[in-house]
């Protein structure tokens, strides 16, 4: 193509922590933004020529203070073009951490752009952000909790784990 479209491509994380006191109890990770209304999974834009999966663990990290492996792919969602270029944002599974990770995240000091981060119950995601959000992570949640995630793929070869 002479002229390729202008699109975004935006890498977010799913990351669920176990309550303790309660088994099967989980809360998401997500991040409280200056630039946005409500509360949304960490993660950011891919740079030009910049893998995809590499994007989305450098947003997590820069956003949480974690380092995780990147993946398997738990939902993509194509945005229109409205305020923003065409879009597709991509969830990639984070998993479930370890209390000594969640405490990585409680002691990182977020950038500027980033107001909080939350550990939210699954049971209050949907007040806790927009509709597309909420829909994004809700669909993410269910693939993650049936095993029904995507490896990511780079020229055709699954991307190393780690």
């Amino acid at each position: 193509m002479s002229r390729p479209p202008g699109r975004r491509s935006v890498q977010q994380v799913l990351v669920l922590l176990e309550y303790p006191d309660e088994p099967d109890e989980f809360s998401a990770l997500l991040v409280d933004s200056v630039h946005r209304n409500g509360l949304s999974l960490p993660g950011g834009s891919a740079e030009q020529d910049e893998l995809p999966h590499l994007a989305a663990r450098r947003h997590l990290e820069t956003a949480t203070g974690l380092v995780l492996s990147l993946r398997t792919i738990l939902s993509v969602d194509y945005v229109p073009a409205a305020e923003f270029p065409e879009g597709l944002n991509f969830v990639y599974a984070g998993g479930m951490i370890t209390h000594r990770q969640a405490e990585v995240v409680r002691r990182h000091q977020p950038p500027d752009g980033i107001r909080g981060l939350h550990w939210v119950p699954q049971g209050r995601l949907r007040d806790a952000m927009t509709e597309d959000q909420y829909r994004r992570v809700e669909d993410a949640w269910d693939a993650w909790e049936h095993g029904a995630g995507l490896p990511l793929l780079v020229r055709g070869v699954p991307v190393p784990v780690g």
